[in-house]
């Protein structure tokens, strides 16, 4: 946990002079939904709580916070732990996407849309792919979903998905071959930016709707070979 932990003293400054249970919830979980604590992974309080300088009753508060949103698990004489996700979690987090998601470009109204964000995170993708870094790329997947979110400026949505988008990152933990889950992606969020700058937000919703239903069905296939994997003798 040594690398995860040089990178989480990094957060320290973002607490600033008052530091709440839910600004440290607010790193954690973005560090989740960078890949940084992989599915299982214990939390030391100790660790955890020195490198961001807090008590360990406002750690605690951010655990606690963290567990009411699915993100961990507290294990009885055991400690908390990144949760793992079972094949439902999946499914129900890419029915909320999809609900979510396809509602905010379908309610975009008439163009022109703020897009720079959205353009900067494909732009963010294929670095990462032109580097042959896959989780690099997951993590810029999830970017561009964020920001396509944000698209409707609505700070309960953003809310709402940030939560969903770093269970999602946990999911991704499970994939065996990364490049083959986020790489075909990268081309469909140009697909679905270049969409948008024409104004076209029907058939972007129709381009989302396809995707998310694909990547659905490619990410359960993997949990259903891998849970599989891990029941048999």
């Amino acid at each position: 946990m040594a690398e995860q932990l040089t990178g989480l003293a990094d957060d320290r400054a973002l607490l600033g002079r008052t530091s709440t249970a839910e600004r440290v919830s607010d790193i954690l979980r973005s560090r989740i939904a960078e890949g940084y604590f992989p599915p299982g992974t214990r939390l030391s309080e100790d660790a955890i709580g020195g490198a961001l300088g807090v008590s360990r009753n406002t750690l605690r508060e951010a655990f606690r916070l963290l567990t009411h949103e699915r993100l961990l698990v507290h294990e009885l004489n055991r400690g908390v732990f990144v949760r793992v996700l079972t094949v439902e979690d999946v499914e129900d987090i890419y029915r909320t996407r999809a609900l979510v998601e396809c509602a905010v470009v379908r309610g975009l109204g008439e163009p022109p849309y703020a897009l720079d964000r959205l353009d900067a995170a494909v732009t963010e993708g294929r670095l990462a792919a032109h580097e042959n870094d896959w989780k690099a790329l997951g993590t810029a997947n999830i970017h561009f979903h964020r920001e396509l979110v944000a698209l409707a400026g609505s700070e309960r949505t953003d809310e709402l998905m940030r939560s969903v988008f770093a269970e999602l990152r946990l999911a991704f933990h499970v994939v065996d071959d990364p490049r083959r889950l986020h790489e075909p992606y990268l081309a469909r969020n140009g697909q679905i930016l270049q969409a948008l700058q024409a104004g076209d937000r029907r058939g972007a919703e129709r381009l989302l709707d396809t995707y998310l239903s694909d990547s659905l069905e490619r990410v359960v296939e993997v949990y259903r070979r891998r849970v599989g994997e891990e029941s048999a003798p």
